[in-house]
């Protein structure tokens, strides 16, 4: 039967003959997202959401920034915002085509223009996937599960 602990916050019932001593490891985090977002409510969201499925996550608010952090870090995998201030995420992923490193890497539109026009520009710069927004968490989940099933065994490529 369970017993409460009085001490205890959660108000949740522990088990007697529970190891509290060893409490069990966080999972490592296998695969490392860029996030390249200009919305910071929408790169909250994102960010926490891919936390919260174990992926380390690093981002950028604008085109060039997302150049760099990407040749810096070497992601994974990059979601990418169409429509950024500056230099677009078009742009961007052109520019990040022509890094050696990061030819391989996935990266995914996240963007509001949903037209056939605007997702054909998007393949045609060298981008796997196509999400719109308002964002479906459950889409994203599988499309990034499918990508990084595809390429990576599973090892961060940066710490």
């Amino acid at each position: 039967m369970p017993t409460r602990d009085p001490l205890g916050t959660s108000g949740l019932p522990t088990f007697e003959g529970a190891d509290k001593s060893r409490p069990s490891p966080p999972l490592e985090p296998k695969f490392l997202i860029l996030i390249v977002e200009d919305s910071p409510d929408n790169l909250a969201m994102i960010s926490l959401d891919l936390q919260q499925q174990n992926y380390k996550v690093v981002t950028a608010s604008n085109g060039e920034d997302a150049i760099t952090i990407a040749a810096q870090t070497n992601p994974n995998l990059i979601l990418m915002d169409i429509n950024l201030p500056g230099l677009d995420g078009l742009g961007a992923t052109r520019r990040i085509r022509e890094i050696e490193s990061l030819r391989a890497v996935p990266i995914v539109a996240v963007t509001a223009f949903g037209t056939e026009g605007f997702q054909r520009a998007a393949y045609d710069v060298g981008i796997e996937g196509y999400l719109t927004k308002p964002l479906d968490l459950d889409r994203m989940h599988q499309l990034i599960a499918r990508l990084l099933s595809a390429g990576e065994s599973g090892n961060l490529k940066a710490s």
